[in-house]
This record gives structure tokens, C-alpha cells and sequence, in this order.
């Protein structure tokens, strides 16, 4: 497979490449691939995920492009799609992002190390059983605050670590209020990592508009990256389930 030269513009589809055995072959990256670190740091860069340098991806002569419908800019995507082979994944729920993964493998000629992770996922990311889930307000953004909805990766994973999404009824990542937070009543409220870096000081400034919520920090790479990156999902979901009881005993 040494005549593919692969241009990857998403970063959990990069870590996913990498980890199916590929690297030669994995020619640029956007400055969000960060996973593993060891080997992106020795690929070209070739803009953000939605702000792409066309000129720098033409530089690198690829065969192969790797991007998402929800994660690059359409207009960037179509103009590559005029002179390259583009491949557009859309996940949004655990099936697709097994599906993404065996696809990927025949792409790229890994079909046997993509059917063996994506069985091992299948295998570890059952649904977490919970009679009375709790609910989840799951923040992405930040002034003005967004949550994660339906129809989201976000949301596939809050189902099968146990939860139940508080912002189910709204759709995608809509812009929310204190008041629209407190009208919900959540247990809980995650404060992801990504996109926007939630850290302990903004735990206060929700812990103002929901008092009786438990407000935790979550490593949001768990819960939105959908490639091989869900082999460490299941250990991080459980430990958090086993945090949040300890805390309400």
C-alpha cells in the first residue's frame, strides 16, 4: 500500500489510521490531530478542520482524503472533491462509527485490523445498565453556552455510559441559557474538555445556575471521538459511573 498518500482532516479518523498500522502512507494532518503524538508531530500540517490550506494539501499529492460532514467546511470539502478521491464519514451513533472504521479499513487496505477493533468495540461498549439514569446537561461551549443534544455522537455515548441526556428534546448543539439549565433540572452537568477547555475554575460559574447538580469535568475525547480512541471508552465510563456514586453516597 505504499502508493497511497493519505491527507487526514479529522482528527479521531487520523488516531484510527495510526492504530490500523499506517503511517508512511499518512502524509498531513490538520493541527488538531493530536493522537499519537509521538507520530504526528512528524506530518505536515495542513490547516485546522475547518480551515483547511488548500495549497499545502495540493502540495502533498494525496490519493486518499479523509473527512467528516460534521467536522470540516463544506465548501472546502467540495472544492477537494473536484481533483481527489474524498471519503466523507457521518457519525452520529456507535453503529455508524463502527461502520466508519470498517469502511476505512478497506479504503486504506486494513479490512482484518479494522474488523478486529471494531468486534472489540462492539464487545466492550455495551449500554450501561441503569434503572433510573441520571440526567446529563453536557456542555461543549462557552459564552454562549452550547450543549450537546440529539442526533450527536455526544449524546450515543451519554446512553451507553448509563446516562440520560437532559437536552434529549433539542437537536444537534444548541445555544442554551442559565434558565434554559435550570428549567431542565439535570444530576448532572459535564464540562467537557473539548471544544471548548472547561477546567475547574468554570465549575463555580455553573455550580451558581445549578446548585443541586453535580458538576463534574470530563475528558470529552471519550465521548465525541469516534474512532479507535473508543477502546479506552468503556474502562473511563465506568470509573466516572463509580466517581458520580461515591460522590452521592
Amino acid at each position: 500500500m505504499n502508493s497511497l498518500r493519505i491527507v487526514s482532516v479529522v482528527p479521531s479518523q487520523t488516531e484510527l489510521l495510526f492504530d490500523l498500522g499506517l503511517d508512511a502512507e499518512i502524509v498531513g494532518l490538520t493541527k488538531f490531530c493530536i493522537h499519537p503524538a509521538d507520530k504526528v508531530k512528524n506530518k505536515a500540517i495542513v490547516g485546522g478542520t475547518k480551515t483547511l490550506d488548500l495549497a499545502k494539501i495540493h502540495a502533498l499529492r494525496p490519493t486518499l482524503i479523509l473527512a467528516n460532514k460534521e467536522e470540516n467546511t463544506r465548501d472546502q470539502i467540495e472544492e477537494l472533491q473536484r481533483q481527489y478521491d474524498v471519503h466523507v464519514t457521518d457519525v452520529n451513533t456507535l453503529p455508524d462509527a463502527l461502520s466508519m472504521i470498517r469502511n476505512v479499513g478497506v479504503l486504506v487496505g486494513k479490512n482484518w485490523e479494522a474488523e478486529v477493533m471494531a468486534q472489540q468495540l462492539e464487545a466492550s461498549l455495551c449500554p450501561l445498565p441503569s434503572a433510573h439514569p441520571l440526567s446529563v446537561a453536557y456542555f461543549i461551549w462557552r459564552k454562549p453556552y452550547m450543549v450537546a443534544g440529539n442526533d450527536t455522537f455526544i449524546h450515543s455515548m451519554l446512553e451507553i455510559a448509563g446516562f440520560r441526556n437532559a437536552f434529549a428534546k433539542q437537536t444537534r448543539y444548541p445555544e442554551v441559557t442559565p434558565a434554559d439549565v435550570q428549567a431542565v433540572q439535570p444530576d448532572l452537568i459535564f464540562l467537557s474538555s473539548e471544544p471548548y477547555p472547561f477546567s475547574e475554575k468554570h465549575v463555580a460559574e455553573l455550580r451558581a445556575i445549578c446548585p443541586s447538580s453535580q458538576i463534574l469535568l470530563v475528558d470529552g475525547e471519550l465521548f465525541s471521538w469516534y474512532g479507535s480512541r473508543l477502546l479506552h471508552a468503556s474502562h473511563y465510563f465506568r470509573n466516572l459511573r463509580n466517581e458520580i456514586a461515591r460522590h452521592q453516597l
